[in-house]
């Protein structure tokens, strides 16, 4: 990558008028010089920290801080652990529950770059025990999968309240399991406090001892007791027989049955429906020619929500763009502009993110525009669907991404797709602050 084109990057980055926005900029930007080893990276960073120090509002700082360490931490600098230190002790200052929650992202931040001593030392400065619990579960998670099974104990004896103690001795015993250390594992059961997790448990020991192949007698009375516990029958046994008669294109008995089963059982059946049929978009437009109201918003929703998770499909284009124009819901007006993107289908879906006006979805929509254009080296066209967010705040922010996400392209040569990730993060922060 030219040295030039750094230099224009960091040169645009000065125009981002929010202290916070640009240090996160300038140290995204840092962390892809350093992948691209470029030295000027350091400078990059240098400017990141200047702008976190002109940022008035102390809670801005320290996120500021913490994202600018974790994209140092990345890099492997020295520094990393000074700058979270210097976040920690403003993170002090914190009222609650704001101090619990900032320890608790310093904790996600720590572990995401594998420091997991530091981020157990920052766990127990958290005072919520439901939020002190959870982060210790996920260090005792990091810990087990490092095989560092004597860390993992001494987690499972810091944790006192239900149900994470029992939840932290389930996967200790897991992976005492794996070890065929039986003797162990057992002697595990008797920390269990929660009935749940003790049939959980010994579930997972019998799936091991019949592995093992230990006497009949010693597992058949676990596999027994484990049954006993985990039988279910009744909403379960309707959901797959309506699944298999949808499958075989009954929908207009399915939606009959639909309007007999309580609303609230709805969204799980309509989900398992949409998904059984997903592969037969005729079959999804009658469904939606059936329902009306509340349902057919959730079944446009699961239907979108699935087709995502897919390789987009040409078959599917004008499915969705029904549900673009018979849905009054912005969010699903961006979910299907996010498809049609995929699809490369470009002025339908700039046609259905024209519409959206919430400003923080319409950023979400013109930036799903933008990376599939950015995924096709089509820098300009990315650019001008982020200058149709005119909003100030969001079309900045959306700038901010673009730009990061053309460095992508030449360090990495994808383009990662969380926008939408980054926007919610983003609202939270301002709506917060």
């Amino acid at each position: 990558m030219s040295a030039e084109l750094y230099n224009e990057v960091l040169y645009l980055t000065r125009s981002i008028k929010d202290p916070y926005l640009r240090a996160i900029t300038y140290a995204r930007i840092g962390y892809y010089m350093h992948r691209a080893k470029n030295p000027r990276y350091k400078d990059a960073f240098t400017r990141a920290l200047k702008a976190v120090a002109s940022i008035d509002n102390p809670l801005l700082l320290v996120r500021a801080l913490i994202e600018v360490a974790t994209y140092l931490g990345k890099t492997g600098s020295r520094s990393v652990s000074k700058t979270f230190v210097q976040a920690y002790e403003s993170i002090k200052t914190f009222p609650q529950p704001l101090k619990d929650d900032m320890l608790g992202e310093l904790v996600r931040r720590l572990l995401e770059l594998g420091r997991t001593d530091d981020a157990f030392f920052y766990a127990k400065e958290i005072e919520n025990s439901i939020k002190r619990n959870d982060a210790l579960l996920k260090i005792l998670h990091r810990y087990i999968e490092k095989d560092s099974l004597r860390k993992a104990r001494l987690i499972l004896e810091l944790i006192e309240d239900e149900p994470w103690h029992s939840i932290a001795a389930y996967e200790v015993l897991k992976e005492h399991l794996k070890r065929e250390e039986f003797g162990t594992a057992i002697r595990v059961l008797s920390e269990f406090k929660s009935d749940y997790w003790l049939g959980e448990a010994m579930k997972t020991v019998a799936v091991h001892l019949k592995k093992a192949e230990v006497p009949e007698g010693t597992y058949e009375k676990f596999v027994d007791v484990a049954l006993s516990i985990s039988s279910s029958v009744g909403f379960e046994a309707l959901t797959s027989f309506l699944v298999g008669v949808a499958s075989q294109g009954e929908i207009d008995f399915v939606v009959e049955v639909l309007s007999r089963v309580p609303r609230e059982l709805h969204p799980e059946l309509l989900e398992s429906i949409v998904l059984a049929i997903l592969d037969r978009p005729e079959l999804l437009e009658r469904l939606l020619d059936g329902l009306v109201g509340d349902e057919k918003e959730l079944a446009m929703n699961f239907i979108l929500d699935a087709l995502l998770e897919r390789r987009p499909d040409r078959e599917c284009r004008e499915l969705v763009k029904r549900i673009g124009s018979e849905t009054d819901s912005e969010k699903l007006i961006v979910k299907v502009v996010r498809y049609l993107s995929k699809l490369h289908a470009y002025e339908d879906a700039a046609e259905f993110a024209s519409k959206v006006l919430d400003p923080y979805l319409r950023s979400l929509a013109f930036g799903s525009i933008a990376v599939e254009k950015l995924k096709e080296s089509d820098i300009d066209g990315a650019i001008d669907a982020a200058l149709e967010v005119k909003d100030p705040r969001w079309g900045s922010w959306l700038l901010s991404e673009i730009l990061a996400k053309i460095l992508e392209i030449h360090v990495g040569g994808e383009v990662k797709e969380d926008i939408e990730e980054r926007a919610e993060a983003q609202r939270k922060l301002w709506e917060g602050s």
